[in-house]
């Protein structure tokens, strides 16, 4: 913990790591307040499936567009437009009665649009902190990422269930417009520049790393959306039991990421951490009851930060400075292509079947992921005892001083 503290106390760290959390918490419960407000106008998860999926496509499309637009235009300018046209987009659906097609398409706008602040964040702290503080500092922010996980879907379901969707919707943006505005306005995020990249879009894909990070994340929050949906359909939509549900496998996520934050990332532990996430998860239909899925679900939440923390890594020590951006923008792609299949299929396996169905899905995706990460470990980094931080450009990097701007 006394290196937790010291990077902490690092100036300026401690700021960017709260109001990146507080901007992207309405992430943690955007999915499900809008799952249960489509389910309940529609009365089908399938449908409510299909507008959670174009949302996710569409952010998955954009998420490496959008990053590398902010070594075009800068952070500040790039996040301040996408902030306000998700905001009025999640507004519009909260307020305004319309046809199904009209909300799969505002949905997709708010995929398009969705700012990409967890690119802009991972970007900046090779720049703030040293290269011993950054594989700890990789670590702790995927487990602190879970504080959104954690409190977002409890927030969530008790918003939406005991007072209205419309009031959770409308809660999102508050929270996205005043987090955002608190972290965009962070001196580091107008000091720090990202250099032009003189590749084209997507040459970076070319890096197994980057490549099994984007793939082994699809598979991980494929597995996710999944759990998600098989959740609220097993303990309903009347109470907060769902939410409790999936907080519990969130804390998981949190006290593993911060027990294993010190161990070193070796070339197959982005294979091995996932099979912690996917085991226990073939377990939760024995037993239909909530004890027995909060244990399940601890357990393999035990797992997840640290495989965050292995492709957050693995990525960095893998790029140069100037693809960063775009390279954490692929790893979301990843992750929303797989938010998008987990929670449609889900939708579909729980009205064809039930929700043992769903979880069976989602923890085939984790293995799936899991052995992939396996079978290409020999082509990935092994960064015990490594500097983990991005490689330098040919170029110099403009860092701005605080009188400069």
């Amino acid at each position: 913990m006394s290196s937790y503290l010291e990077i902490l106390k690092t100036k300026g760290v401690a700021r960017l790591i709260i109001s990146q959390l507080a901007a992207r918490f309405p992430f943690g419960m955007f999915s499900l307040v809008l799952l249960i407000h489509i389910e309940k106008l529609h009365g089908s998860y399938a449908l409510a499936g299909i507008v959670l999926a174009a949302s996710s496509v569409a952010q998955a499309i954009a998420g490496p567009f959008t990053s590398r637009l902010m070594g075009r235009f800068g952070m500040r300018p790039v996040l301040i437009t996408l902030v306000s046209i998700t905001a009025v987009a999640i507004g519009m659906l909260a307020s305004l009665h319309m046809a199904f097609w009209m909300q799969v398409m505002l949905a997709a706008i708010t995929g398009l649009c969705l700012p990409p602040i967890q690119p802009a964040v991972r970007t900046i702290y090779p720049k703030v902190v040293t290269a011993g503080m950054l594989n700890p500092l990789f670590a702790m922010d995927a487990s602190l990422q879970e504080i959104i996980w954690v409190i977002g879907p409890v927030l969530a379901t008790f918003l939406a269930t005991q007072l209205s969707t419309e009031v959770a919707l409308w809660t999102i943006v508050a929270v996205l417009v005043l987090g955002g505005a608190w972290f965009i306005s962070a001196p580091e995020v107008g000091q720090v520049r990202i250099p032009m990249s003189k590749r084209k879009l997507g040459v970076v894909l070319a890096k197994p790393a980057v490549l099994a990070s984007t793939l082994v994340g699809l598979a991980l929050i494929a597995t996710a959306a999944a759990l998600e949906v098989a959740v609220v359909a097993q303990f309903g939509e009347e109470g907060l039991t769902a939410g409790i549900i999936l907080a519990i496998w969130s804390a998981g996520s949190l006290a593993g990421g911060l027990l294993m934050g010190h161990a070193g990332i070796a070339h197959f532990s982005m294979g091995t951490r996932m099979l912690i996430v996917a085991l226990p998860i073939f377990l939760i239909p024995l037993f239909d009851n909530f004890l027995w899925v909060g244990a399940c679900a601890i357990v393999s939440g035990f797992g997840i930060a640290p495989v965050l923390a292995a492709m957050f890594a693995m990525t960095s020590a893998s790029v140069k400075f100037s693809d960063t951006a775009e390279a954490y923008g692929w790893l979301g792609t990843g992750q929303l292509i797989g938010a998008a299949g987990g929670s449609a299929l889900a939708g579909f396996m729980i009205d064809a079947f039930d929700h043992s169905a769903a979880y069976f899905a989602g923890g085939i995706a984790s293995v799936v992921g899991a052995l992939f990460a396996l079978a290409i470990a020999a082509k990935l980094p092994d960064l015990r005892g490594q500097y983990v931080g991005p490689m330098p450009d040919t170029e110099p990097v403009q860092i701005l001083q605080a009188g400069d701007q």
